[in-house]
């Protein structure tokens, strides 16, 4: 609610300005000013000693519990390409409303309407598409204002996006502006049978439990997720749904994004794309450790990648971890060597098709959630399985 100082009743004591502690007060021809440091923190209404500061309620448009239907998705493009979690939200979107016996839509921003048909053949019932030039460079008003105006227009019930630095970026403004909830980096998504509740599942407390967030009083439940976490749904090019064109005419934008520039590295490290990952942990014992990794991984055409604990032993870069702070992959075949399997590392890889774990330790966690086991040093086994995989090479 915004704060307001009553000219009338404001004696110009001055009281409001030393209690406020953002400097967000100041005196103009006597009296009190709120100025635009205000963070709402509300110790000025109770310093004031003539009650003439008090709160305006906000008159705003909030969507009933009972007026939510449908899914939606946002399809997130860069450079006219959607992105590939677009298509793992789909996925888990096309469960969310066959569960809900509900329509599942897509939303997408500056892509070509070639693109919103790939988008119904992923699983979406509907496509709401708009191709306007204001798109093609990404910028949270244009961006937030159109998905906002779609939103209170169609009423969804639920709003799923990419946990990307895009999602991340322009999501919160929309859950501020909407007055509901958003849970950020969730990694499982279901539904209450019984009271229909979203359920939203995240690491908490530094990865050391999972917390399912609910939203039960305010629509739509917005939630992001992170790439890598959802599995593609069933692609299919004969679906048929339909594409709803969207005017992105009189959006109010006050910035412009006038270039961006890409990060150059010399040692790109796509470890989301990877279909073999070998990683490596505290096990390893030391940096010389990864060398071992590096040569197995050459030998099965793989990327390396690692635990925050070996990254943050320095023995690695920060490029190759995987888990709660790092990437989140879906590898077809993740080789865990040396990893024991904390919560925030499972959180970053244990959607793989297939998990080999190699660790001493024969009561290690790792183990709970491998494909297949290996109880044994390392040290002995990674160099007969270079061996095995070069002979088998020719």
């Amino acid at each position: 609610m915004p704060i307001v100082v009553d000219r009338e009743k404001c004696t110009g004591c001055e009281t409001c300005v030393s209690a406020c502690p953002f400097t967000a007060i100041e005196m103009k021809e006597g009296k009190a000013f709120i100025n635009e440091y205000c963070q709402m923190c509300m110790a000025c209404i109770s310093a004031c000693p003539e009650g003439a500061i008090k709160e305006i309620p906000e008159v705003q448009e909030v969507q009933k519990i009972q007026e939510g239907k449908g899914v939606w998705v946002f399809a997130e493009q860069r450079e006219g390409k959607v992105a590939s979690v677009s298509y793992e939200l789909l996925g888990a979107g096309r469960r969310l409303a066959d569960e809900l016996k509900t329509e599942l839509s897509a939303v997408l921003f500056g892509a070509s309407e070639k693109d919103a048909k790939e988008l119904i053949a992923w699983g979406a019932d509907r496509v709401y598409h708009s191709n306007s030039p204001i798109f093609e460079k990404f910028n949270d008003e244009p961006y937030s204002r159109l998905l906002v105006n779609l939103i209170r227009e169609h009423k969804p019930e639920i709003v799923l996006a990419g946990a990307t630095p895009i999602g991340r970026s322009f999501i919160p403004r929309v859950a501020a502006r909407l007055r509901t909830g958003l849970t950020a980096d969730c990694t499982a998504l279901e539904i209450d049978k019984e009271t229909r509740n979203f359920l939203q599942i995240r690491p908490a407390f530094g990865g050391n439990i999972m917390a399912t967030i609910l939203c039960p009083n305010h629509r739509p439940q917005i939630a992001t997720v992170r790439p890598r976490v959802m599995k593609k749904g069933e692609y299919n090019p004969d679906r048929k749904g339909e594409i709803v064109s969207v005017s992105a005419e009189n959006l109010l934008c006050r910035t412009r994004v006038v270039e961006t520039v890409k990060e150059e590295s010399e040692c790109r490290v796509n470890l989301q794309e990877a279909d073999i990952i070998v990683a490596g942990g505290r096990g390893l014992g030391n940096a010389k450790g990864f060398n071992l990794l590096f040569e197995l991984a050459e030998a099965l055409d793989a990327t390396v990648a690692a635990s925050r604990a070996a990254v943050d032993e320095g023995w690695i870069p920060y490029r190759h971890q995987v888990g709660q702070t790092g990437k989140t992959v879906c590898p077809k075949i993740y080789l865990a060597c040396g990893i024991s399997g904390a919560v925030q590392h499972l959180v970053g890889m244990q959607s793989s098709d297939i998990i080999i774990a190699i660790n001493k330790n024969p009561e290690a966690p790792i183990f709970n959630v491998a494909t297949y086991g290996i109880v044994g040093d390392l040290y002995e086994l990674i160099p007969l399985l270079i061996k095995k995989v070069k002979e088998a090479k020719g």
